[in-house]
This record gives C-alpha cells, structure tokens and sequence, in this order.
C-alpha cells in the first residue's frame, strides 16, 4: 500500500540552531509576528529571537497573549494584530499552545474567516508562512499537520489538519526548553510518549513512522527521567527535544489512538492542559489497548531494553506497559480527583465525553477499537 510522509522543509537541530536558521526564517517575508506567552518573555527566549531577527535587520511584531490552552478567542487577537501590523509572515515560540495558535492563525490570516469555518475539513490551501520554535519537548507540534484549537461557544476543541499546516520551518533547539519546570518537563515528555506509542501501535501506522515511533520511543524512555530531576543536563534536553519531533513526525502521519481521542473531552470540559489529560489517561487506557495489539507493544518492549527477544508478544508487551506506568508514577501525574476536578460534574459529562471522543476518529485506530460504553468505563476508571 503507498504511503506519504509528510514534515516540515527545513529542520534546524541541536545547540545553535536557531542562529543557523536565521537566514531561512528572515526570508519568509517582510515582517514576522513572533506568537508567545508571557513567560517566554519573563525567561527570556522572546529577546533571544528578537536578537536573531535584529541581527538579519528584520522587523517585527510580538503577539504574547497565549496564556494558556488555545482558544478562538486568541486566535482571533493574533490575526487582528498581524493584520494591523502588516505583517506577513509567523513565528511561533513556545509550547504546543503557541505553535497551535500560530498554525491556525496562519490559516485564518490567508483565507478570511474564522476559525471555526475550518473545522472538520482539510486544510490545503496556501497558508502564511510560519516558524515553529518549540520550548517544551513534548507536543512535537512544529511538524504535525494538525492544530487544536477550543470553540468557546460550543465548549469543544476543533481539531483542524491538513498538509498546509505543518510549519516549513522548524528550530528544534535545546536551549529553550532549559527553563522547563519539571512538572511541564514531565507532562510535555509523557504527552511525546503517547504520540510515539500511539503512532506505533495505530491501525494507520507505516515503516516510515515506526522508524521515528521507535527511535522517540527509546530517547523517551532513557532521557526523560533525568530531564525531570535534572533539568540543567543539557544532552538529556537535546535528546529529548530530538524525541518530540520524531514522534511529532509519527503521529502527524499515522494518527494517535484512545488516548487522545479521550484526552479532547477532559481539556475541553475541565480545562485540563493537554499533556497532563493525556498523561492521567496512560494507566486506564494501556491496558485497553495493548489487548489488540500484543505483537505492536511487545516490538517497544523489546526496543527499550525492558523485555527480552525469548519473550513472548504478551509478556513482552506487559513489561513495556509496567516501565510505562512506573514512569507515570515517578513524576507524580495527577488524577482527576488531584487536579480539582468534581467528581459529579465530571459523571454528568461521561456520554458527552465518549461521544465526542469516538467523533474525533482516533480511539478508532485503535486496534482493540472500543464501544461508547467501554469508553465510558475507561473513565469512570480514572476514580477508582
């Protein structure tokens, strides 16, 4: 069966790389827009992309109101300001919610509109340029083809894909995940582990993207750790920052399983970040998952070291599950219960959650497909 792999033009790696794109990123136009948070301001990294854009004599606007998962609302604010500013070209610095914002904004900026009139249809039309320097090895969004944004109004979040955005710049380096706290360090790592997992084991999965799944899978599994109590050991941040983008590049191209598509619903409702949703969900839904797919998880097993080539495909992929989970233990993931969410609030919405779980298309991947009720089980599971 033919297969396509989709990634971004150009891929800037390891310390430096921000300097040696300079040249590729000022190209793009006549004046960026640089989409951040604040925080990338307070620590710092906004003024060293400032540099970067000084230092080709490039102008530039800096829209900073990403102040936490992304919404319509900001979406909107971003491309008021590019317009308003005359700009032509984005540059996203920061998380998933940076990245994400900047993709969806280049789509608004291009075709009119908003944000909402490009949800559930592919997006492959001309978009603005964009540059994707991310600051969390996590959501590997700097080249996936898909952005999720939050519908305030509906109380949903759209997920938009399609070739035209992935980023055609990407700047992947470790510098600027360095001032990651080792909460964000472990939710954005653990969210990079489900893509790569995912990916692995999804029924859309192809020789291309199980070379990256593993490669992610392995870096993950011997960098994260030491990321998390040691978050100055600066190859451990460049593997990892390597590692998001592998599984960026995996997942983008092979879809994400039940993890995901059960992730959506708990952000939307209960304004959960998404790499900690994802990471709550790991110990309900692996067990689910690896039911169907015994030879898929026995191979990442195998791939880390955990499980031995005279293992069987179960007890293979059961050790892998057992590293997993004991990794989700170490860097204290919070359950629902810890996060503050209300338990009857959290009931109330289980059919709505399923529902729109199953209607994102990606707990059907899975090879151990599930029904609406035993989604439903899955998250009743959370509170035991």
């Amino acid at each position: 069966m033919a297969n396509v792999l989709l990634v971004p033009h150009q891929i800037f790696t390891g310390e430096g790389a921000l300097t040696k794109a300079g040249p590729s990123i000022c190209a793009l136009g006549k004046k960026a827009l640089i989409v951040t948070d604040p925080f990338m301001i307070k620590f710092g990294n906004v003024a060293k992309v400032e540099d970067m854009l000084k230092s080709n004599n490039a102008p530039y606007a800096v829209f900073s109101d990403i102040t936490g998962e992304p919404t319509d609302k900001m979406v909107e604010a971003a491309v008021e300001m590019y317009k308003a500013e005359g700009c032509d070209y984005m540059i996203a610095l920061g998380g998933g919610s940076c990245i994400d914002t900047m993709k969806a904004c280049a789509v608004v900026a291009a075709g009119g509109g908003a944000i909402t009139d490009y949800m559930g249809r592919s997006i492959e039309e001309d978009v603005a340029p964009m540059v994707a320097i991310p600051t969390t090895a996590g959501t590997g969004s700097e080249a996936t083809r898909v952005t999720i944004i939050a519908d305030t109004v509906n109380k949903v979040k759209m997920m938009l894909f399609g070739p035209s955005i992935v980023p055609p710049v990407a700047v992947v380096d470790p510098q600027f995940t360095m001032t990651a706290p080792p909460s964000v360090t472990a939710n954005t790592g653990l969210d990079a582990l489900c893509h790569c997992m995912e990916a692995y084991t999804s029924r859309l999965a192809q020789p291309l993207t199980d070379t990256f799944a593993l490669s992610a899978v392995k870096r993950i599994v011997a960098n994260l750790s030491t990321c998390y109590h040691d978050g100055k050991n600066v190859e451990a941040r460049a593997q990892m920052s390597i590692a998001a983008l592998e599984a960026g590049i995996a997942f983008t191209n092979a879809s994400v399983t039940i993890i995901h598509g059960m992730s959506r619903p708990i952000g939307a409702l209960f304004h959960v970040p998404h790499g900690t949703s994802n990471a709550m969900l790991i110990k309900v839904c692996l067990p689910f998952m690896i039911t169907g797919c015994y030879p898929r998880f026995a191979d990442l097993g195998k791939a880390i070291g955990v499980a031995a080539d005279t293992d069987d495909d179960k007890t293979a992929a059961e050790k892998f599950m057992a590293k997993v989970m004991s990794m989700v233990d170490e860097m204290g993931i919070p359950t629902p219960e810890q996060f503050g969410i209300n338990k009857e609030e959290f009931f109330a919405n289980l059919e709505k959650m399923a529902d729109d779980a199953l209607t994102s298309g990606s707990p059907q991947n899975t090879w151990h497909q599930p029904t609406k009720e035993e989604l439903i089980d899955l998250y009743k599971k959370l509170w035991d």
